[in-house]
C-alpha cells in the first residue's frame, strides 16, 4: 500500500523505477510518424483488438500505478493517476473515439510526469480530498452529458422511424 504520510525519500527514477518509465514509454511514444514529432507507443495499436485491447492497456497502467504506490507517493498523486488511467479507460472503450483518443491521450506518460513533479518538484502533496471532489464534480457533468446525449439520439432516432 502507499505511504500516505510521505515519510519515504524521494524516489531515484534512474534507479529502481527506471522501468516504470520504459513501460510508459513503449506504451505512449515508442514510435514517431516520419516527417513528424507526433509519438504514439502500443497501447493504441493494442487498442484495436475489442475489449481484449483495452483491456490489456487497463492492466498494464494500474500495474504501473500499483507500483509508483508502493514507493510512497501522497494520496493526491494516486488520486490523479487512477483518473488518468480510468479517463484513459472509459473513453478509450468507445469504438472510434476511444482509437482516437488513445493516440493522443498518454495517460501513462502523464503518470510518470505525475511521479517525477511529486518527487522532484514537491508538487501534489497531501491528502487530495480537493482533488477528489473535483473529479466527481467532472464525473456528475459527464455523466449527465451522456445522458443528455443519449436521450437526444433516442428523441432522433424515434422521430426518423416513426416518419
Amino acid at each position: 500500500m502507499a505511504n500516505l504520510s510521505n515519510n519515504k525519500p524521494p524516489v531515484n527514477l534512474t534507479g529502481r523505477l527506471k522501468w516504470v518509465e520504459r513501460i510508459a514509454y513503449l506504451f505512449d511514444e515508442q514510435f514517431r510518424i516520419p516527417g513528424t514529432k507526433f509519438k504514439f507507443g502500443l497501447d493504441p495499436i493494442i487498442n484495436l483488438l475489442p475489449v481484449a485491447g483495452d483491456a490489456a492497456g487497463f492492466m498494464v497502467g494500474a500495474a504501473l500505478v500499483l507500483t509508483m504506490a508502493k514507493h510512497g507517493v501522497s494520496r493526491k498523486v494516486l488520486i490523479l493517476m487512477m483518473f488518468n488511467l480510468l479517463l484513459d479507460g472509459l473513453i478509450g472503450s468507445i469504438p472510434l473515439i476511444g482509437q482516437v483518443f488513445d493516440f493522443y491521450y498518454k495517460s501513462n506518460t502523464r503518470n510518470i510526469k505525475l511521479l517525477k513533479e511529486h518527487y522532484e518538484e514537491g508538487k501534489h502533496q497531501g491528502r487530495g480530498t480537493g482533488t477528489l471532489i473535483m473529479i466527481f464534480i467532472f464525473l456528475v457533468v459527464f455523466m449527465a452529458l451522456v445522458l443528455f446525449l443519449a436521450v437526444k439520439l433516442l428523441s432522433l432516432l424515434y422521430h426518423w422511424i416513426k416518419g
